[in-house]
């Protein structure tokens, strides 16, 4: 498995972006996460190819898809299921929710309201729901893709920074450059061409890579590094809420992966500084103007490699 993995990666990636145009970096941050066994916020203004990052992963990976659309009127059972008293047995039955798959896209979860958002948080903490006092369990892997459109548009209910913190990592398409964005326009739909997707990977595959995380290896000097970031994010000057021990070590976890994606055992200075403002932007608190990822750009400027800053 091991000498078969960047193989399999490089595959992977390959066909995600043939549906995917012109986003390597966020179609790699998007498969880095899955395989940190992560959950994924894609931010950003509809019609910008949300959806189809989500269907593009499940279809490739060979993973079991559910998607449900957020509205204001969603109720928790909708996603995790109910208990539903049966005649014939005269007892309850528990029905399961759309949230029992491998990949489960939240399409517009910050359209919900907070208690049905909060459905969610088990799920993502613990891969287990609880109905009427009794734990169900949730498939392996289980990933969380959840969208959202910027807060300032109408009809959206901002996510408390607990459920943020349940992300591994949160990241944003964009507008397509010009050359793909002609190929959008002469048909070439992302949409269109997920029926032209390989299969790649399956549930074992993917969790024998997802093994391989915690082996890809941290030096002294690197750790020495990734401290200097955090402790950054903790400075009272800059952030009123800074990195927290779980986003530090989401920041590890996802510099593991992403060192791994590019076929490597160890970590590298290079590998931090390109997940760390998807680790940190959706973490960190600032107390200027500067807040967010142009915030997580700044500390990650300020930070030296070898200690000097």
């Amino acid at each position: 498995m091991t000498m078969a993995a960047p193989q399999l990666m490089q595959a992977t990636l390959n066909q995600l972006n043939k549906v995917i145009l012109g986003k390597e970096q966020q179609v790699r941050l998007a498969l880095s996460c899955l395989l940190a066994n992560g959950h994924l916020l894609l931010e950003d203004l509809p019609g910008m190819g949300k959806t189809t990052l989500a269907h593009a992963l499940a279809q490739v990976c060979g993973l079991e898809y559910k998607r449900v659309q957020f509205t204001s009127d969603l109720l928790p059972a909708d996603l995790i299921g109910a208990s539903v008293f049966e005649t014939h047995s005269a007892r309850f039955r528990f029905h399961r929710g759309p949230l029992f798959s491998q990949i489960f896209l939240a399409d517009e979860l910050n359209r919900a309201t907070p208690k049905a958002q909060s459905a969610l948080l088990e799920a993502m903490e613990e891969q287990q729901v609880s109905v009427d006092g009794v734990s169900h369990r949730l498939p392996s892997p289980f990933f969380v893709i959840a969208t959202q459109n910027p807060q300032s548009q109408a009809g959206t209910f901002a996510l408390p920074e607990s459920q943020l913190d349940r992300f591994l990592l949160r990241i944003s398409l964009g507008y397509p450059d010009p050359a793909a964005e002609r190929e959008l326009l002469k048909g070439r739909s992302g949409r269109i061409l997920l029926a032209s997707l390989n299969q790649v990977l399956n549930a074992g595959r993917l969790k024998a890579l997802q093994t391989l995380i915690p082996q890809v290896k941290l030096s002294d000097n690197l750790l020495d590094y990734i401290q200097r970031l955090i402790a950054k994010t903790r400075q009272s000057d800059l952030c009123q809420l800074g990195l927290s021990p779980r986003g530090a070590q989401a920041l590890v976890k996802s510099a593991q992966s992403w060192a791994l994606l590019q076929g490597r055992g160890h970590v590298l200075p290079e590998d931090v500084q390109a997940v760390f403002v998807a680790v940190a932007g959706h973490r960190i608190i600032g107390r200027e103007e500067t807040q967010g990822d142009q915030l997580a750009r700044h500390i990650l400027a300020m930070v030296d490699v070898i200690g000097n800053g």
